[in-house]
């Protein structure tokens, strides 16, 4: 029979799979983060204060994590 987790225990448990997620892609966004920061970016209408490159790999990541917990 299988025990239903109660809330706090999934919060934790998704937590924990978010931070793991997160650790073991941040490689690939980080090198995605260097890719757009060394290609030339146009002219753009809106000047844009650039972050470094690990907060905008970082940025990235948790951007788009949360995407594997829907469903």
């Amino acid at each position: 029979m299988q025990r239903s987790l109660n809330a706090p225990s999934r919060r934790h448990r998704d937590e924990v799979l978010f931070r793991i997620i997160l650790v073991s892609t941040y490689p690939f966004f980080l090198a995605a983060a260097l890719v757009q920061w060394l290609i030339p970016q146009g002219r753009s209408p809106l000047p844009r204060q650039r972050r470094s490159i690990f907060a905008e790999a970082k940025g990235m990541a948790t951007s788009a994590i949360p995407f594997a917990f829907m469903g």
